[in-house]
């Protein structure tokens, strides 16, 4: 089992070993202090209470803080060298470990950390996945592609990190490189062959995935988020950009491109010789004639360059036609036979993606992570189909919108919800540092500027157990309540602190609480309806 120096951070059992001399060859830097003959490296981390005896620290300047703050911290831990800038080195003073500077020092900490650990990349097929939506879903459908095909795998993002079918809650959808590197050494000692993580837009901008040779990367798609990062839209594209272009240090050997949107066109049209994925038009990979539903289950034809093969998914929503579709053809360009890996999709479920949540009760109540205005327009839409075709029952749909994010998503979402919809009942998700009421009233503008005519009641629950709960009692056998914005998550923040809350617990306590008190309704004090 590997050591783990905090719990979200995995190494080998065996540490590498480094003269530091060779990191100095590698970085460029000059020490400043201590001199560093006969320093050997472990390890690197850049979190000082993470730091492991051996370990280079890396202190790196911060949003708030520099890194350097917390070197005496790190030293005492047992770090025997730190790495810095200029800036750094001042605030650490006198030390007894040797002081290495350099110049943007996080320019070089990918590589750095590669080469500490042995450059396991090299060593394993990594795939990378990134896009606004679906980078998830379609993680969870390669890895079962992978693993249909006998390889032992790996699987980095936003809801877990497994090695070997050990589980570990992650922390950031891509860790930064310290720890991404050392996850990988941990991976290649314990025999995975193949590792399938997500790459968030933030993961390129910062270099968290520096050092890392992609032989697969694979594009979702791109819609309104992290704005309040990225300067705007072509910041936010340039960043997922990185993982294919040819002038990129993380550029992957082949490129899979879902072009469905006219982002994915763009990209497509950028690379020398993408594989293309669409379910709307040609491509390398298509989907030949109709989708067909059963319930929430669906089947489709998929055409490459093979040939023809049947693809069945228990998640329901085109958007996941999509995401299987580019699951398969980024299997095949890892070198897997997609007839293997077609087969494998029908038993996929991905917590908190459109997850059942089943209590006994005679409608449907699903569970998403959709926090994003384009996401959230997919899922109601599909649920409304779903309805449709049903030809009974209504929809409600529960969401709020996250604190110290993007804002100009927030209206947007609203708008998107409510159109579709029966119910909608905007109420509170991660409000983080800011005021929640001051969240929910942008979401509701832009719920409200939807004509009355085009759109279904609105209520305000600020309290989320109390939303989700008034939503149930309004639901009638045959109606659906789709649940949005946290899905996996099982804690809400607010004003720094991670209460635990988890949107499946919510809806089997509330339901419970109906079956006892049938007739029950909602007691919040705030719940105001339009």
């Amino acid at each position: 089992m590997p050591a783990q120096s905090s719990p979200h951070a995995l190494r080998p059992t065996t540490p590498p070993s480094m003269p530091l001399q060779a990191l100095l060859d590698l970085t460029g830097a000059t020490v400043v202090t201590a001199a560093p003959t006969q320093v050997v490296v472990t390890g690197i981390e850049q979190r000082s209470n993470a730091v492991l005896p051996g370990d280079l620290f890396a202190a790196l300047p911060g949003a708030s803080a520099h890194g350097a703050r917390f070197a005496a911290d790190a030293i005492a831990a047992g770090a025997v060298a730190v790495f810095t800038d200029a800036a750094g080195a001042e605030l650490i003073g006198e030390v007894a470990v040797p002081v290495l500077v350099r110049e943007h020092p996080r320019a070089v900490l990918g590589e750095l950390s590669a080469e500490i650990y042995g450059h396991p990349s090299d060593r394993l097929r990594i795939i990378g996945i990134t896009g606004t939506a679906g980078k998830t879903t379609t993680s969870y459908l390669v890895e079962a592609g992978l693993v249909a095909a006998g390889l032992a795998t790996g699987l980095i993002g936003t809801i877990e990190t497994r090695i070997a079918g050990q589980r570990v809650p992650s922390a950031l959808t891509t860790p930064e490189a310290p720890q991404l590197h050392a996850m990988f050494a941990a991976m290649v000692e314990q025999g995975v062959q193949a590792v399938v993580m997500e790459v968030s837009s933030h993961a390129l901008a910062l270099g968290r995935v520096d050092g890392v040779r992609f032989a697969v990367g694979a594009f979702t798609n791109l819609s309104q988020d992290h704005l309040d990062f990225h300067a705007d839209f072509e910041d936010y594209f340039g960043a997922k950009r990185k993982l294919f272009a040819a002038d990129s240090p993380v550029a992957a050997r082949t490129a899979v491109v879902c072009v469905d949107d006219e982002w994915g066109t763009r990209l497509a049209g950028d690379l020398a010789a993408p594989i293309t994925v669409s379910t709307v038009g040609a491509a390398t990979w298509q989907v030949a004639g109709p989708v067909h539903t059963v319930g929430a289950q669906q089947e489709f034809t998929a055409a490459g360059p093979d040939g023809e093969l049947t693809v069945r998914l228990r998640l329901p929503g085109r958007y996941n036609v999509a995401n299987a579709l580019l699951a398969v053809a980024t299997c095949a360009a890892a070198g897997v036979d997609a007839e293997v890996v077609a087969p494998a999709l029908a038993t996929v479920d991905v917590p908190g993606r459109m997850e059942r949540v089943e209590c006994g009760q005679d409608f449907l109540v699903l569970v998403d992570y959709a926090h994003k205005p384009a996401a959230i327009e997919s899922v109601v839409a599909t649920l409304r189909g779903h309805l449709t075709e049903a030809g009974h029952g209504r929809l409600a749909v529960v969401l709020g919108a996250g604190g110290d994010r993007d804002s100009g998503k927030r209206p947007l979402m609203g708008a998107a919800a409510v159109q579709g919809s029966d119910l909608v009942i905007v109420t509170d998700d991660n409000p983080r540092t800011e005021e929640p009421a001051a969240i929910r009233a942008a979401v509701l503008a832009g719920a409200r500027e939807v004509p009355a005519t085009d759109r279904g009641e609105i209520r305000e629950v600020g309290d989320r157990a109390f939303a989700i709960a008034d939503a149930l009692a309004w639901a009638r056998p045959g109606d659906v309540v789709l649940i949005a914005g946290k899905g996996h998550e099982v804690g809400q923040e607010i004003q720094g602190v991670k209460y635990p809350f988890d949107d499946r617990a919510a809806v089997a306590a509330a339901l419970e609480a109906l079956r006892a008190r049938p007739t029950a309704q909602t007691d919040s004090e705030d719940l105001t309806v339009s």
